[in-house]
């Protein structure tokens, strides 16, 4: 069938003509004032099309052979400007801003030298911009940002069918995700609370513009990462008309809509819903999700000084057990260990941005809420006497900050304020068995505080641009407890370093100190007498201290090679009390984390080296490699460093596109990442009746933690993309197929119960109290083919 479709498609292509009608319009201005900007050269990379500014910044070039189109941006006194590739078609036109960059170096003295590759002064290491048509087009990825990031170095992830980032050895608790300046807690559907991983992502790639990605080098304003900031910029609504993209995702279907709506205003927003249920039931799963998202943007300009956006995203997931499917044994495990599980979250924030002579203002104010709840009953059975989890929770926050951003010469400062409001609700009933017995486990905790901080990035040139220096101060606090309260207790400074021996080579690096907070499931947490026993335990901030040291060639505009070497030290760690292992291995898989009784004495380190190869055009191919080799450790109850789950020790991705006449494109992406560590079966306690049925599956050793080690993954992905360009109308279509080669996947044996023919689980015949168990292989390795259909008009 897949083929059938792909041959129609084909042949319908030979009575489609494609005209060059693409039609590419924009705005050149100051980036620092928003002035506009006339007389600027805007051309169509790698062509001769182009136009100059009109007296009000404007530019329009006609005639354009649909594609993706970078265009280069030059103005005397200004850093020259090449854009992203952006998608031009005959069916609408194509709208950038160009913000360009003053440059007060003689330019008779310092050669100025343009990248296609985009770089921070701030951030001079462990920065990445990946741009959209790489995100549209990453094969494997089926248009997921959280997969596509997963092709540069330091990035690993828990599992292929999962979105965790795992970024220079961290877990996935440390990231923070950023849209249009506003912080959105997470970015996946069934996300697992207390961390930020989920199955697929929640933000609709229709909307992105470019993904800005920082592995280390933290700018002061993004807050408190310990691992990695993902912030995306959003595409500003279309200034002439609506237009309208219908898109057959692999698992969802989406409708997305921008356009002006007044003189001075434009929006884009969208509605995804999943069909990935229905698949499921077809292929007789014991689950069922499905989600549902929205997303918005509106901008308003008042004048060439001061303009305002909205923006907002939200989800709605559902998951529901699938009872018929009950005839494997890997079925019956899934069905009784896996609960229902229900959430829905959004973010809404507004923007406003002042322009003034030397710089800008802007004020984010944004409200998010995060409601999670999960039900699981025994043999799922729904009774009284049953009933071994029953979860609901929230948490919502409420943030303002305001930024100052204030340049002179080569001379830049970004200073503000941060304050947030957090909100955090839970009422848990559990059932466990602790030490020898069974106990039913509940409390109620409503939680209300405060953190705050203050930030300043100060950023000056020296030696006609030959050295760079950013240095950033940061403080914060909390309301949470007394001790929290003194913000210079948690006083972040850092140090950004780049100096370039030519035009083509430099050496950077970077020192930090970082805190964060630990997770609210963790602060909320209360003991069976109702205490908040981690506030009384004086758990306080995570910190870390971070260094990195590397070397960046830039031998051509399209072309970029680095190499660097990181170093992480962690303290205060939360440890749990419990189980004697730190927290830090927590987080790659579904549910909550955090729930448990900890103290703030851990300690951990991860450390290594990264290259990357970037060319957007070598012999007509573009091309992403990186390799990673890192080590990834926490102190166990002997103070030993031991192997965190995220210990894979080399990560290496290799992803190729290349542009094909007649609007055809092709690409494939190799993974390869080390075998991760894991913890065998405390085989004696899950083997008891009373320990099995209270969560349907084993309990792991933690005396052994990560002690044992999977086999190695690897991941063959290929795309094909074609596009028919109509005068009114565009049709793209491509087919994506994950793991080609059909290399299977080493996962952990799981024990699972034994039974009779009668669907009676077997009782071990030398102990009656216990459950006959044995060990299931739950490796795979299926090839994955999806179609996506976007249509334009």
């Amino acid at each position: 069938m897949l083929w059938a479709l792909m041959l129609f498609l084909v042949t319908g292509s030979l009575y489609a003509q494609t005209k060059n009608q693409g039609v590419f319009k924009g705005i050149v201005v100051d980036a620092q004032t928003n002035k506009p900007l006339p007389f600027a050269a805007v051309q169509i990379a790698d062509t001769t099309d182009g136009a100059i500014t009109d007296d009000e910044g404007l530019f329009t070039i006609e005639n354009i052979k649909p594609g993706y189109h970078a265009i280069k941006v030059t103005l005397l006194g200004y850093k020259t400007f090449i854009s992203d590739a952006l998608l031009v078609t005959n069916a609408r036109s194509t709208y950038l801003q160009v913000s360009l960059s003053p440059s007060v170096v003689d330019i008779d003295e310092v050669k100025v030298r343009p990248s296609a590759f985009k770089e921070k002064v701030e951030a001079p290491i462990a920065f990445r911009s990946i741009p959209i048509e790489e995100i549209e087009r990453n094969p494997g990825g089926n248009r997921d940002i959280s997969k596509v990031i997963q092709s540069y170095p330091g990035v690993g992830s828990s599992v292929s069918f999962r979105n965790d980032l795992i970024v220079r050895g961290g877990g996935p608790s440390e990231n923070r995700f950023f849209l249009d300046g506003v912080e959105i807690p997470t970015i996946n559907h069934f996300t697992t609370q207390g961390a930020s991983g989920g199955p697929t992502g929640i933000l609709n790639v229709d909307f992105i513009r470019e993904v800005n990605f920082y592995s280390g080098s933290y700018p002061t304003n993004f807050g408190m990462p310990l691992s990695s900031v993902l912030s995306f910029e959003q595409k500003d609504g279309n200034t002439d008309k609506m237009k309208f993209r219908a898109t057959v995702g692999a698992s969802d279907l989406a409708l997305t809509a921008d356009g002006p709506i007044g003189a001075k205003t434009t929006m884009v927003a969208s509605a995804r819903r999943s069909y990935l249920q229905f698949l499921f039931q077809l292929l007789d799963l014991p689950f069922l999700p499905t989600y549902n998202d929205v997303q918005f943007k509106i901008k308003h300009k008042f004048d060439s000084k001061n303009e305002l956006t909205f923006i907002g995203i939200g989800a709605f997931d559902d998951l529901v057990l699938n009872e018929d499917a009950n005839e494997t044994e890997e079925q019956r495990y899934i069905l009784g260990n896996i609960p229902t599980n229900n959430q829905w979250s959004y973010t809404l924030g507004a923007v406003y941005k002042h322009f003034y002579d030397k710089g800008y203002h802007t004020l984010i104010l944004s409200n998010d809420r995060l409601d999670n709840s999960a039900e699981k009953y025994k043999d799922n059975v729904e009774t009284v006497d049953n009933l071994n989890l029953n979860y609901n929770s929230y948490e919502m926050n409420t943030r303002f900050r305001y930024e100052n951003h204030f340049y002179h010469e080569n001379f830049k400062a970004v200073s503000g304020v941060s304050v947030q409001n957090v909100q955090y609700y839970n009422k848990t009933f559990q059932r466990e068995y602790l030490g020898d017995e069974v106990v039913d486990y509940q409390y109620k905790t409503n939680l209300d505080y405060w953190k705050f901080g203050l930030f300043t990035q100060l950023t000056q040139a020296f030696f006609d641009q030959r050295l760079d220096l950013s240095l950033g101060l940061r403080i914060d606090g909390s309301s949470y407890a007394s001790y929290m309260n003194n913000p210079f207790k948690q006083f972040a400074p850092r140090l950004s370093v780049k100096y370039n021996f030519t035009d083509k080579l430099s050496l950077n690096g970077y020192g930090a100190r970082l805190y964060q907070l630990p997770v609210n499931t963790t602060l909320g947490y209360k003991d069976l007498e109702g205490n908040l026993v981690n506030k009384d335990n004086e758990i306080t901030f995570i910190s870390s201290d971070q260094l990195g040291l590397g070397l960046v060639l830039r031998p051509r505009e399209n072309t970029v090679f680095s190499v660097e070497g990181f170093y992480k030290q962690y303290d205060k760690y939360p440890y749990s009390v419990q189980d004697s292992i730190s927290t830090a291995s927590q987080g790659g898989d579904f549910g909550v984390v955090g729930t448990e009784e900890v103290t703030s004495t851990s300690k951990g380190r991860a450390y290594g080296m990264e290259t990357l190869y970037r060319n957007s055009d070598l012999k007509g191919f573009n091309v992403t490699a990186s390799y990673t080799f890192f080590y990834s450790e926490f102190q166990d109850y002997r103070h030993v460093y031991i192997p965190s789950s995220w210990d894979v020790r080399h990560i290496l991705a290799l992803t190729v596109l290349k542009n094909l006449p007649k609007n055809w494109s092709i690409g494939a992406r190799y993974r390869f990442q080390g075998g991760s560590p894991y913890t065998p079966y405390n085989e004696p306690k899950s083997s008891l009746k009373e320990a099995w049925d209270v969560q349907g599956q084993g309990y792991l050793d933690y005396a052994a933690f990560n002690t044992e080690r999977l086999g190695s993954f690897s991941q063959l992905d290929l795309r094909v993309d074609k596009a028919w360009y109509y005068d009114k109308w565009t049709l793209m279509f491509y087919v994506d197929i994950q793991n080609v080669l059909a290399t299977a996947t080493d996962t952990p044996d799981v024990l699972v119960q034994q039974f009779d023919e009668s669907g009676i689980p077997l009782t071990d015949p030398n102990d009656p109290n216990r459950y006959d168990l044995k060990y299931l292989d739950t490796s795979s390795g299926n090839m994955i083919p999806t179609i996506g259909i976007m249509v334009e008009f």
